[in-house]
């Protein structure tokens, strides 16, 4: 190994990080039996890199350099507190299995343990116990390696608020004395919910921006793409995971297509569809069709797959199958009623069979209470009643919908459909 520069070792170690923190952590947890106490001696690994690498170059195997750092100090710690002497010498047993920082672990031997202990930390990072907030930055710390001021950043939220949400998230579980183990048979599905849940959250953050003045925060789409990847390979069996995957991936590859050279949103019918990823979209069929193999009805995240299937096979917008969309959509509300979903039927509806009765179905839904400040409502609305020609009221939901939404280049188009409409309606 040779010396290199301190920028190219701190490129090097953030690289590194992203790589391998997840898998450190989760070993750590297991070792110690508590997820900030390994957070802890993780970082304290890497500033240990930080400070070794430039005089000794990067090793050739760093994963295993930064947990041999870990392990020493976690034994350091447990003897100065004079407790828990078995762990030391479990830990200290393990160590003498290995010549130094830098020497090769078996990854034959080890494969299995580190999946299980991935497996274990997706699920205590996602425990129910927590808040929806403090899952979403706990995960994002621990297994996307993201810092806080990265996860606060995404989310338009002070970096102080994120890290008093991951060291609340810490105390919380070590209170709840919650284990370090994959659920049983019974909590699986609530649990496995759960953790695709904050996947979920984290990618439509990045996909559509709920405010600031970016319309997309790519960032957070790779983020929850890599962390589907990794729980379709560690639970392979689970159909909605998959499901999720395909969603995702698919959902991305039209990422190019909507912002214009301005970064200003590109709306599905004018987008150019030659700038659709088609490796995401092969990805996308691939995970798909990996869920619908398996056994088991479809679950929401396979159906929504499913719909953006239909539009990833369509070679323009007026190929695309609208009455299969619909159908979809209607199978989802029955799986999971929502409004939100509601309204989206209505919207294929209307392409298949006429504005005239999507129209129908969203003011059904004007009077529901959860909808009374979603954006979108009046948003879809407008849509419709300036395809039947009746822009006055158009412009007015266009307007309305401006009015809604936190999201800065969103605003600037509704406001530019309320111009049009009211352009038109003179």
């Amino acid at each position: 190994m040779a010396p290199v520069g301190t920028l190219e070792v701190q490129r090097t170690v953030e690289a590194v990080w992203r790589i391998e923190s997840a898998r450190l952590i989760a070993g750590l947890t297991r070792m110690v039996h508590d997820v900030g106490l390994a957070e802890e001696l993780a970082q304290d690994a890497l500033v240990a890199a930080l400070e070794q690498w430039p005089e000794s170059g990067v090793p050739d195997n760093p994963g295993a350099w930064l947990m041999a750092i870990a392990k020493r100090r976690a034994i350091d710690q447990f003897r100065r507190r004079e407790t828990l002497e078995r762990k030391v010498t479990e830990l200290g047993r393990d160590l003498e299995t290995q010549e130094g920082p830098s020497a090769e672990p078996d990854f034959d031997a080890l494969d299995s343990s580190i999946s299980d202990d991935l497996l274990r930390l997706v699920f205590i990072s996602c425990h129910p116990v927590l808040s929806t907030e403090a899952r979403v930055a706990l995960t994002l710390r621990l297994l996307g390696g993201l810092t806080t001021g990265e996860i606060g950043r995404a989310f338009l939220v002070p970096e102080p608020t994120i890290a008093q949400r991951i060291v609340r998230a810490k105390k919380t579980l070590a209170q709840k004395k919650i284990p370090f183990e994959v659920p049983d048979a019974s909590e699986l599905g609530e649990r496995l919910s759960s953790v695709l849940e904050v996947v979920y959250l984290v990618f439509n953050e990045g996909y559509s921006a709920t405010g600031g003045d970016d319309w997309m925060r790519p960032g957070l789409c790779e983020d929850a793409m890599r962390l589907g990847r990794m729980l379709a390979e560690l639970v392979p069996a689970e159909r909605e995971v998959h499901g999720l995957v395909a969603l995702m991936e698919i959902q991305s590859s039209r990422a190019r297509a909507r912002l214009g050279p301005s970064g200003e949103p590109v709306l599905l019918f004018d987008q150019d569809r030659a700038r659709w990823d088609q490796l995401l979209i092969r990805r996308g069929l691939t995970a798909l069709a990996r869920a619908e193999a398996l056994p088991g009805e479809a679950g929401p995240y396979e159906l929504q797959a499913a719909i953006a299937a239909c539009h990833a096979r369509a070679r323009t917008p007026e190929d695309t199958d609208w009455a299969r969309i619909a159908a979809r959509y209607a199978r989802l509300v029955q799986l999971v009623p929502s409004p939100v979903i509601e309204l989206n039927r209505a919207v294929a509806l209307s392409m298949a069979f006429g504005p005239e009765i999507g129209l129908e179905i969203v003011d059904g839904l004007n009077e529901e209470p959860s909808l009374k400040n979603y954006h979108l409502l009046p948003s879809v609305r407008g849509d419709l009643l300036a395809k039947l020609d009746r822009h006055a009221e158009a412009r007015e939901e266009f307007s309305r919908a401006a009015e809604l939404t936190r999201n800065e280049r969103e605003r600037a188009l509704l406001l530019a459909r309320a111009e049009e409409s009211a352009a038109a309606a003179r």
